[in-house]
């Protein structure tokens, strides 16, 4: 049974806590009054649109909102604010994260975890929803194994890679930024002939550099998944060229060193002496309004991590499996890697003949 208004305000010490030592993946959700919500990690555009999803169905559900800022760091030095539905309003449509967002790599010691556990308790918070990574997610689980907090996350990162789920919050927008971008950039290769060399976000996972290679019709596509070697890419120019192409893009993931691009356009021009400009695209790719499909998704997570949590289920995250929205262990994206389709970048490979 869901509380009333009245009894959620009443004070913690009054209430039975949800809490206990140990390791747990369900718990008695007929006690939860107050649950916290906070941003991990690299911001992802649609954060907000799922900070306001959880709010307002936890509001609905007659529940009290703690907006937790700064991530990780906002446990530990307590900064936390009680949210409203007007907290919330106008976000949906905003990048970034209106709850801030911050790496905490103190939080990897579990006395620290500890003391931002009595932080928590102290403020009555029953129950977190995690919007983040898989870095964020494997925090939120060592807090409900080791302090028992009930956690549910919601994957929210421009790359795509967390195992378990097909999607994750940001990914579109971050796409659609890109291809933008790359666009323009077309226009100038086709003006001046040109070979142009565009580097998107993705260190260890080339889910943006693939899809964006296939959007803009990208005649290389550079992954750390599928790296493809500088006499092969040489080998693409020059056989476009030969079949009178006079421009190319080349799309490459940052990989283990953002701005790698640069030494990729010095070994082209050793190899066969074409001259590649590189534009790198940056953080420009994680800003910006929200696209209609990131927007949707954030609010259908939101919405069903508060439910999870009211049906007394924990330590997982809200995924998306065959275009359904389903849960899965918080620590499976940590101990999984998300498999790569290499039909991606073979699809614009061929399409780019």
């Amino acid at each position: 049974m869901l509380c009333s208004s009245k009894r959620c305000l009443a004070p913690f010490a009054q209430r039975k806590t949800l809490w206990h030592d140990g390791p747990m993946n369900s718990f008695d959700p007929s006690t939860v009054k107050k649950i916290g919500v906070f941003t991990s990690g690299g911001d992802a555009p649609g954060m907000n649109a799922a900070v306001r999803s959880v709010v307002r169905t936890a509001i609905h559900k007659d529940l009290e909102v703690v907006g937790i800022y700064q991530g990780y760091r906002g446990f530990l030095e307590g900064n936390f604010q009680n949210l409203s539905a007007r907290s919330v309003a106008n976000i949906i449509q905003r990048g970034g994260t209106i709850l801030k967002t911050d790496r905490c790599p103190e939080f990897h010691k579990p006395e620290v975890r500890a003391k931002s556990a009595q932080l928590l308790k102290q403020e009555g918070i029953d129950a977190i929803v995690c919007i983040g990574g898989d870095g964020s997610f494997t925090g939120a689980h060592l807090l409900n194994n080791e302090q028992g907090i009930p956690m549910v996350g919601i994957p929210g990162t421009i790359d795509n890679d967390i195992a378990g789920s097909e999607y994750t919050i940001g990914f579109d927008t971050a796409i659609n930024t890109a291809v933008e971008a790359v666009d323009r950039i077309r226009d100038t290769a086709h003006s001046h002939d040109r070979l142009f060399i565009v580097e998107v976000m993705g260190r260890n996972s080339g889910f943006l550099a693939a899809e964006v290679g296939v959007a803009v019709g990208a005649e290389v596509v550079f992954t750390p998944e599928f790296p493809m070697t500088v006499d092969q890419a040489v080998q693409h120019f020059q056989n476009s060229v030969a079949r009178g192409k006079r421009s190319s893009i080349f799309v490459s993931a940052e990989g283990q060193k953002a701005g790698r691009s640069y030494d990729l356009a010095e070994n082209i021009r050793k190899k066969c002496g074409a001259e590649a400009r590189v534009c790198i695209l940056g953080h420009i790719q994680r800003g910006g309004s929200p696209s209609a499909t990131d927007r949707v998704m954030a609010s259908r997570m939101g919405n069903v991590a508060v439910e999870t949590l009211l049906q007394g289920q924990c330590n997982h995250f809200i995924a998306v499996e065959n275009n359904k929205l389903v849960t899965q262990p918080l620590e499976y994206p940590a101990n999984n890697k998300k498999t790569f389709d290499p039909r991606l970048i073979e699809l614009a490979t061929t399409l780019a003949t």
